[in-house]
């Protein structure tokens, strides 16, 4: 039978589950106790590293609707429980292994959906949201002025068309 601490960790692991855009599951095997507040502190207040039980973390992702192989729970395991931008958190976590060789990705969860090592390092190749979202406004604003040219161009070309015929009647007028 689960204890109410266990099983009161399994409902809060549960809840981050469910509540976050993404979570990133690591070894952190060799890390030393400043190194680990290095790593919170680089992953910004959009995500929550915690250290945690293996057997309740799959517990909890079965619970949230959430299936990961098992392969993932060898070893310590903490969790980068992601609220905000995953690329970012993906960066950081990153950036924090080429730097600490002793943190390795083993994989995660983005949007529901199970992710593997690889997969999370090509996320964390992307550029950031904001960036992206403003690469695309740029080119619908690109394509509005493209667009507002040709409405333009269309009215005067129409006006010198009409110019053109009334001079040339004007010039067969005048000869007859």
């Amino acid at each position: 039978m689960a204890t109410p601490e266990k099983a009161a960790a399994v409902t809060e692991l549960t809840d981050k589950f469910r509540s976050s855009n993404a979570a990133v599951l690591t070894e952190y095997r060799g890390l030393t106790v400043a190194q680990l507040k290095t790593l919170r502190r680089s992953l910004g207040e959009n995500a929550q590293y915690a250290v945690v039980k293996n057997t309740l973390t799959k517990i909890a992702a079965n619970e949230a609707g959430i299936t990961l192989d098992d392969q993932l729970f060898a070893g310590p395991t903490a969790v980068a429980f992601v609220t905000g931008d995953p690329v970012e958190s993906a960066k950081g976590l990153r950036d924090f292994a080429k730097d600490n060789p002793n943190l390795v990705i083993k994989g995660g969860v983005l949007d529901g959906k199970a992710m593997s090592a690889d997969e999370i390092k090509k996320l964390a190749d992307l550029e950031s949201r904001e960036v992206l979202l403003s690469k695309l406004a740029g080119a619908m604003k690109g394509k509005q002025s493209q667009a507002a040219s040709v409405f333009q161009a269309l009215p005067s070309k129409l006006v010198r068309t009409l110019d053109a015929l009334r001079a040339k009647q004007d010039e067969q007028g005048g000869a007859e």
